[in-house]
């Protein structure tokens, strides 16, 4: 096994203690209470002036029926959500209760006055309503995705001004969409998370704004089209392409679609060479005067499927076939639960997946900063994003669906509201992580978690983004639509049957477990993994027995794809090439790096 070394600035403390006793991450320890998470936390489109807001809040749980509370009962570190260890708090949260926040900040006097001031959040789970000074600003519902609400109005620009944010969370009672979150953690389901969970913002803004940039490359013209959201009609859009001295390389200006076309050689986007272009994008009025502008980046590649000579369908990027190989990633934390403790940490597990040899990340049922997607971005790494499950108590009978054969009888009975929310939620998940080059497919389903009409939301998700494959249903339940067929089977790679017209991949195998003493969740024989070893030789040897299994699926059976169980382990789950603390790598790296990349080349490209 190979023992993790970290290296961490200091933190300071004061009144401040995780709550609970079970492991920490050596980020946990090293905590900066005053003001963690301070890195701008949208990279697709920058401005230069921000005030983070993360830091220490009070808080009050009451029940939900209750207008204010009656005193606030301690303090909360910011933005890490009221069940977790960092948090400072480790309180859980029910259907019948609300959580109150509260803080305080001033206005930065270098601020034009001109300019509104947008409140952001990049998460609340699930349904948040801010006040500022006692004026009601917005609301929202949904725990996945950012927020914002113009609060121009309700300020005042000398002095304090009162934040609060009242969240109710249900978590799995009810149709809210909640991925491994449980009221009752077991298993395979996980504490729950409740509350704010990313950052919280402040950022001045032109009365007439960029809200969104969205690129869409060409790969074969050697030109990308920047599509730009605002709050209103104008005069025309720029976008100049800057290289790395900040020197414009290109240029391109129109009243609707700026097309951008590039220096040759075009450079494409791959996992072995990540290349990304950055952008400035310049919105302006009627009379050419520049109104906003951000700074973005973007990248050349092209997603999409392809038939072999053996009449395989396979995955292509850039035209080319790949075999996409990665890892589950569950994106949890034994101290911040959904928040890594810093984006140092929240990069770490990314960069351990790239030294392993793998070109892909699965994000199992749940969603991540946006700084995770734009790492993935910069390091090569392709992601499987799901549709965090929900809705788990509709009806469906959970003993009646099948991974090993084509079914599709399974249909969860949701209730209108739910279905809304369903199309809703996924929806604004797919408009704010779209912009990501690493993106080449979205997953609405996993093993018939709350699945309802495969057919409409496959169908939807194409036309939601057309710009990137859709895997229906990963795992089991499978219709015959979409782009990819997605068998799991526990614990070695299996064949079970094909489909000529999608492509094939093993969305779930391994599971392979090793508890390390002192660095498990619990101290029980609660801790498992499909199959147990007591060494890091034995998982080893393991693991690539199953990886050379899985090129002969991909040379001989027509694979294209699969996902390894996974990169840490996950409460009592002990299956992770990493402990959860991420302090000890229990797999033999230097062999696995190996076979991996051995894996990936089994198509020989």
């Amino acid at each position: 096994m190979t023992i993790v070394l970290l290296v961490m600035c200091s933190a300071t403390a004061g009144a401040y203690q995780l709550a609970g006793d079970h492991i920490r991450t050596l980020w946990a320890e090293n905590i900066d209470v005053n003001q963690p998470w301070n890195e701008y936390p949208r990279p697709m489109m920058q401005r230069q002036q921000w005030l983070n807001l993360n830091g220490m809040w009070s808080y009050a749980i009451t029940d939900k029926q209750t207008a204010k509370p009656a005193a606030w009962q301690g303090e909360i570190l910011v933005p890490f959500c009221v069940e977790s260890a960092l948090s400072g708090v480790g309180k859980l949260l029910d259907e019948s209760h609300a959580l109150w926040y509260r803080t305080s900040f001033a206005v930065p006097k270098k601020w034009d006055k001109r300019q509104r001031v947008m409140l952001n959040f990049g998460a609340v789970d699930w349904s948040a309503e801010v006040w500022v000074n006692g004026i009601r600003v917005g609301s929202h519902t949904g725990g996945y995705t950012a927020f914002s609400f113009d609060v121009t109005d309700a300020l005042v620009r000398k002095g304090d001004n009162e934040l609060v944010v009242r969240v109710l969370d249900a978590t799995d009672v009810g149709y809210q969409p909640c991925g491994k979150q449980r009221s009752k953690a077991r298993g395979i389901w996980y504490t729950p998370v409740s509350g704010i969970w990313q950052t919280v913002w402040l950022e001045p803004v032109p009365q007439t704004r960029i809200k969104r940039v969205y690129c869409h490359p060409d790969i074969k013209a050697g030109t990308v089209a920047v599509e730009t959201l605002s709050d209103q009609l104008v005069g025309t859009t720029e976008v100049r392409l800057i290289d790395n001295k900040g020197k414009v390389m290109a240029r391109a200006e129109a009243s609707l679609l700026p097309v951008l076309t590039l220096p040759q050689p075009v450079k494409l986007w791959t996992p072995d060479d990540p290349n990304l272009y950055d952008i400035e994008v310049l919105l302006k009025d009627a009379k050419g005067k520049v109104v906003d502008r951000v700074r973005s980046y973007f990248a050349m590649r092209e997603f999409g499927m392809a038939r072999d000579s053996e009449g395989f369908m396979r995955f292509t990027l850039n035209g080319e076939p790949i075999f996409q190989f990665g890892l589950l990633d569950q994106g949890w934390w034994p101290d911040g639960l959904y928040t890594a403790p810093s984006p140092e940490a929240l990069y770490y597990d990314i960069d351990k997946t790239r030294q392993w040899g793998f070109n892909l990340i699965r994000k199992h049922v749940k969603v991540e900063p946006e700084l995770w997607y734009a790492h993935c971005d910069r390091v090569g790494i392709i992601v499987w994003q799901d549709m965090p499950s929900g809705d788990y108590e509709c009806g469906q009978p959970w003993d009646d669906w099948g991974h090993s054969y084509y079914r599709g009888s399974v249909v969860c009975k949701r209730s209108q509201e739910s279905i809304e929310n369903y199309y809703k939620e996924w929806g604004e998940i797919i408009d704010q992580f779209g912009v990501y080059g690493c993106i080449a497919s979205w997953v609405p389903f996993n093993e018939a978690w709350g699945q309802f009409n495969t057919w409409s939301v496959v169908n939807w998700t194409k036309q939601r983004d057309s710009s990137r494959l859709v895997n229906p249903a990963s795992g089991g339940n499978l219709y015959c639509c979409g782009d990819i067929l997605d068998v799991h089977n526990y614990p070695e790679p299996k064949f079970f049957f094909a489909d000529p017209d999608r492509v094939l991949v093993m969305g779930e195998y391994g599971g392979i477990g090793y508890p390390v003493q002192d660095h498990t969740w619990v101290k029980s024989d609660q801790n498992w993994g499909y199959i147990k070893f007591s060494s890091a030789q034995d998982v080893t040897d393991t693991y690539i027995k199953y990886a050379q299994m899985l090129i002969d699926l991909a040379q001989k059976r027509g694979y294209s794809g699969a996902i390894y169980t996974q990169t840490t382990d996950c409460e009592t789950e002990v299956n992770g090439i990493m402990t959860y603390d991420r302090r000890v790598v229990k797999m033999q790296e230097d062999r696995i790096a190996t076979i991996n990349r051995q894996v990936i080349k089994a198509l020989g490209n």
